[in-house]
């Protein structure tokens, strides 16, 4: 007996195999749409890749609107496949029966990591963590104690003599800081997990460089960050890291409802971490809008640090048939090829896109 979705079959192909059709389906989408105003390319610099590896910024409506609604896929590259489906789902329904207020403008940042949206890893080609990259390379780098004490078991190839040294750490530690630990970020091992660098990575650059461009910092912003895999299975959950009592803070809130969750606040499923992408933003808001994360759960969290594992241990080992496994692996976990799962990512998204530009709007 055949699925039957609420979403029809044609909406779910917005959903793509691999990094290059995404690609070509967003490019196609962008170039068909009336209300294009600008588009930039961004090429990643010292690549070794046959692929042509590029980040997209595309505004769509006025040029003058001071209220956008930002929309960014491929921070942590695999889960570009579900970011991506949700902007070129957005594309097509502009094409089609959805309109944006003419107050209103959209920016899509498009393949952030471009690296690892094709590699199907998280980090790019340094093993950077984008999402740990935002910190200041002029001061001394961040320390994790915790991910020192770790280091020998993540790349300990017995399962079970791994697992429970991190149990061990847990009994000591707690759940929390294991978690810090493991994913807080780290700037001392580009082969390990959660690695932060030691200069601005290729989607820091251009993050940067499109908030001065489009002279963001003068306008009203809602900024959504597009991820998967951490959390409860298909659920699409809010996360604030505005500072407590921040404006940001509060109009997240206000904007999106009482279901945003706060790592700080410790209602989250996520834990506070060292240099993500939203202190970027965070900065250039003050009195203006607020920066959210859409993570959407799949597998158990003890399923997710497994196949991150396994992929850093697969790309430290340079075994060739090992890559291809733990690729697999990470696709599934990162964007599951469950079509009800893909369903409720189209759902929420479209929500929350809305829940965003009517808070631009009355908020």
């Amino acid at each position: 007996m055949p699925k039957i979705t609420s979403i029809a079959a044609q909406q779910l192909g917005c959903f793509s195999p691999d990094y290059q059709t995404a690609q070509q389906h967003f490019t196609q989408l962008v170039n068909n749409t009336k209300q294009l105003y600008d588009q930039q390319t961004f090429h990643v610099e010292n690549t070794r890749c046959q692929v042509a590896l590029t980040t997209h910024a595309v505004w769509i409506g006025s040029p003058i609107a001071n209220k956008v609604v930002i929309i960014i896929s491929g921070t942590h590259g695999v889960e570009g496949f579900a970011g991506a489906a949700v902007q070129n789902d957005l594309l097509s329904r502009l094409q089609h029966d959805y309109s944006v207020p003419e107050e209103v403008a959209i920016l899509l940042v498009f393949a952030l990591n471009p690296y690892g949206f094709s590699h199907l890893r998280r980090c790019d080609g340094e093993g950077v963590d984008l999402n740990r990259n935002f910190v200041d390379f002029d001061k001394p780098l961040p320390e994790n104690s915790g991910y020192r004490q770790l280091q020998a078991a993540i790349f300990t190839a017995d399962s079970s003599t791994r697992n429970q040294l991190f149990i061990d750490y847990q009994s000591q530690y707690g759940q929390k800081a294991y978690e810090v630990a493991v994913s807080g970020g780290q700037y001392c091992d580009p082969y390990g997990p959660f690695y932060g660098g030691e200069k601005p990575a290729h989607g820091r650059k251009v993050i940067e460089s499109i908030i001065q461009q489009y002279q963001l910092a003068k306008r009203k912003l809602a900024v959504i960050d597009i991820h998967t895999g951490l959390g409860s299975y298909a659920h699409g959950e809010v996360i604030n890291d505005h500072p407590i009592d921040s404006h940001g803070f509060h109009t997240a809130i206000q904007w999106y409802g009482a279901s945003v969750t706060s790592p700080i606040a410790g209602n989250s499923s996520s834990v506070e971490k060292l240099g993500l992408l939203d202190y970027a933003w965070h900065k250039h808001m003050q009195q203006q809008g607020c920066f959210i994360t859409l993570e959407f759960g799949s597998y158990p969290t003890d399923a997710l640090f497994e196949v991150i594992l396994q992929d850093h241990r697969s790309w430290k080992s340079g075994d060739a048939i090992a890559k291809q496994h733990s690729g697999k692996a990470m696709l599934e976990h990162f964007c599951p090829a469950d079509i009800y799962w893909r369903e409720l990512i189209l759902v929420k998204s479209r929500q929350v896109i809305q829940q965003a530009i009517t808070g631009l709007q009355h908020g």
